[in-house]
């Protein structure tokens, strides 16, 4: 799945995008797991939160699994300055200005409701509309010849 903030493997040749969160239990879980499989190995993606919780959202699994994508084994990571460095694309979603901002980066901010106590199908449309940004942004990153 994502590759950790702090995987020291640089793959220079790809372009990377980080998702930041304040928890990493959502949103940025989401995205991260849906650019890398819609990537399918043409970016190098990553995912972090600035306060991270202690585990996953169960709604977000259980609405990632509909789709074929497991997030039982991910965790929630910490941001560092590290994975900002790293990163040609960083996506905040809520996290405000817990992320350091380097020249050269492009940043966007996604704004999205927070998944955290909703139910499934309250997650859904979250979901949804991350997988069609998520889309958009690979053909950005990754032009189809």
């Amino acid at each position: 799945m994502a590759t950790p903030p702090d995987d020291p493997e640089p793959r220079n040749d790809l372009p990377e995008v980080l998702f930041v969160c304040v928890h990493n239990a959502g949103r940025s879980q989401m995205a991260a797991a849906l650019l890398d499989h819609h990537a399918a190995g043409r970016v190098r993606v990553r995912s972090a939160g600035s306060a991270p919780a202690g585990s996953i959202n169960p709604a977000v699994t259980e609405v990632m699994d509909e789709l074929g994508l497991d997030l039982t084994k991910e965790f929630p990571r910490p941001l560092t300055t590290e994975a900002v460095q790293a990163a040609d694309v960083v996506i905040t979603m809520g996290c405000g200005d817990a992320c350091p901002i380097f020249p050269g980066k492009r940043y966007l901010d996604w704004r999205l409701d927070d998944p955290a106590g909703r139910t499934p199908e309250e997650v859904r449309p979250i979901r949804d509309e991350i997988d069609r940004r998520v889309r958009t942004l690979l053909t950005e990153l990754v032009p189809t010849r």
